[in-house]
């Protein structure tokens, strides 16, 4: 069995004293960056942990050793020791810290999943947020392996592919057949499912939410008259930006012989129905009443 391979690390920040403390002459700017670490490490404590007790003055201390690392960790620099403690040197260190949590404030502001509520927009939920990822992201024990910048680009990666799902949701519920749905609340990955279902019937129309009558509708109009699948989805794809066709594609190819099988199958109309209700529609559905 072959092992995986981790790459064993120390903070950036604890590169770069290292570093310093190697070169005697520069005596006076370890002593300004200490006095700048020290103040530093006394406002996270204020903010984020406790101020009064050594446990707290602790916390704060690994906060912005991690917080000051994720800074020089994403500046354009190369990376090798001497450049980072250059920029750490040159830029001080509340710079390169606020640098640091300018990250993770940008990358709070991006949507963790794709089922967006007004809870998601409330401003104390917000700011817990932001806490929770500085914490999980920039929280470095300089005696330990640290990942914070890695865990940080696998991350932004997640939600930048979450926004681009809302954003595609969005521009669907936009340009819904019947007129803009204008809810706050959205499920993304739901929006989209349906509007891929519903595109197999090549009628021109983007679906982006449905009942249990339309979905009935669909399947009985699907195996009545068996739909040009392709036709109906490539007629979407061409009336959609750039942008959205990757996401749009990637659950055309998911659905082919899954979901759009069942539908063009001999399976129960009910049971089909309700597994579109349950597994696909999420809350991006009407509730019809008999």
């Amino acid at each position: 069995m072959k092992l995986a391979h981790f790459t064993t690390r120390p903070p950036h920040l604890l590169r770069a004293l290292e570093t310093l403390a190697l070169d005697q002459g520069r005596e006076q700017e370890a002593q300004t960056l200490l006095h700048e670490l020290a103040d530093i490490t006394v406002l996270v404590a204020r903010k984020f942990t406790n101020d009064r007790t050594a446990d707290g003055l602790l916390e704060a201390f690994y906060l912005t050793l991690g917080c000051i690392s994720l800074g020089i960790s994403q500046a354009d620099i190369p990376h090798d020791k001497e450049t980072e403690l250059s920029f750490l040197l040159h830029q001080g260190a509340e710079i390169v810290f606020q640098l640091g949590f300018r990250h993770v404030r940008e990358l709070a502001a991006l949507p963790a999943h794709t089922l967006i509520t007004d809870f998601d927009n409330d401003p104390f939920v917000q700011q817990r947020n932001i806490k929770a990822l500085f914490v999980e992201l920039c929280r470095a024990d300089p005696n330990s392996l640290w990942t914070g910048d890695e865990a940080y680009k696998k991350e932004l990666h997640n939600r930048q592919d979450n926004q681009n799902t809302v954003e595609c949701a969005l521009w669907l519920r936009k340009n819904h057949f019947a007129g803009a749905i204008k809810d706050t609340d959205l499920d993304a990955q739901a929006v989209i499912a349906i509007a891929v279902i519903f595109a197999i019937l090549a009628d021109g129309h983007i679906v982006a939410r449905t009942g249990q009558k339309e979905i009935e509708n669909l399947i009985r109009s699907a195996r009545k008259t068996p739909p040009e699948i392709d036709v109906g989805w490539n007629q979407m794809l061409q009336k959609t930006p750039l942008q959205y066709q990757a996401i749009l594609s990637a659950q055309m190819d998911a659905f082919r012989n899954t979901i759009i099988r069942k539908i063009l199958s001999k399976t129960n109309v009910k049971t089909v129905v309700t597994e579109i209700q349950n597994c696909y529609a999420g809350t991006e559905q009407d509730v019809d009443y008999d």
